[in-house]
């Protein structure tokens, strides 16, 4: 007997299901009505002959089924995508420079770029890994062609990608931080460095005395010199070391803003490449970051 094609569509749906928690939820973010997604979820269970939903308090739960689905439900999308972007890429050409921030330059953004190069063969891929501002600079001078920065929001270029919080940051075994008898000890960034004043002006506004224990213009220096305990520091969560933790109020910190991160491209027209290379960027984030 001959096995069903499982229904890609549905797949999707099923995993954007599973994230939220919700398939009204699903429904709302993929644009289609809770009868629709009701419908695509009830064709997979028919496909597969077991279910894969269930209830639980007012959300969604995945039965053992599901999850064993959802497991196969990536490889097989990502295979999909990676299919059509190889095929597609192969018609592209030319070259794209993209600059990022130390935070993302370990995680999950070097395997898109990287995936994005191999399913794109003729265009030549440069990348360069600076503080913000700096990368900015050079996307500005035109050294750049695409540049996701943090803070820098209200450049007239900026792409909006995510809202990320700011937090405190300390080492992984850090247990009290503040000490009645002595300042805080920071470790931050040289100025300029939007950080470093948000950082200062929340301590300033509860009255936390504070000294610069250690400075530097390196983010991997910064998380060594926080690991070692020279002093704590703030940033985002993302691209955190195991050797590190977020702290906050119940260590006696302050709350923090948010921080927006953007794509920049300066204005200019966006070659075929450079498009593609957006594109990928903003899909990446959109399943690596809060949104």
């Amino acid at each position: 007997m001959a096995l069903p094609n499982l229904d890609m569509d549905a797949l999707r749906t099923f995993l954007v299901a599973q994230q939220l928690g919700s398939l009204l939820r699903a429904a709302e973010k993929i644009g289609r009505s809770p009868s629709a997604v009701s419908q695509q979820m009830r064709k997979l269970e028919e496909q597969v002959g077991q279910p894969l939903l269930r209830r639980q308090g007012r959300g969604l739960a995945l039965t053992e089924p599901g999850e064993q689905l959802l497991s196969y439900a990536r490889r097989i999308l990502d295979l999909n995508d990676e299919v059509l972007r190889a095929v597609r890429g192969a018609s592209l050409a030319g070259a794209v420079r993209f600059g990022l921030p130390g935070d993302f330059a370990e995680t999950w953004l070097p395997v898109a770029l990287g995936h994005f190069k191999r399913t794109h063969p003729g265009v030549r891929v440069e990348v360069a890994v600076e503080r913000n501002g700096a990368l900015l600079e050079r996307l500005d001078r035109g050294e750049l062609d695409l540049v996701l920065a943090m803070g820098y929001e209200k450049r007239p270029d900026a792409e909006p990608v995510a809202t990320l919080p700011m937090t405190w940051i300390g080492p992984a075994a850090a247990g009290q931080v503040l000490d009645p008898r002595a300042p805080l000890d920071l470790a931050l960034y040289n100025p300029p460095c939007f950080f470093r004043r948000a950082g200062l002006a929340a301590l300033d506004k509860a009255n936390i005395p504070w000294r610069l224990a250690y400075t530097t213009a390196s983010l991997n220096s910064l998380w060594s010199g926080v690991a070692a305990g020279l002093g704590i520091t703030l940033r985002t969560a993302a691209g955190l070391p195991p050797s590190l933790k977020c702290l906050g109020e119940t260590q006696g910190l302050p709350p923090l803003p948010v921080v927006e991160l953007c794509l920049h491209g300066g204005g200019r027209d966006a070659t075929p490449a450079l498009s593609r290379l957006r594109q990928v960027v903003m899909e990446s984030a959109a399943a690596n970051l809060p949104l």
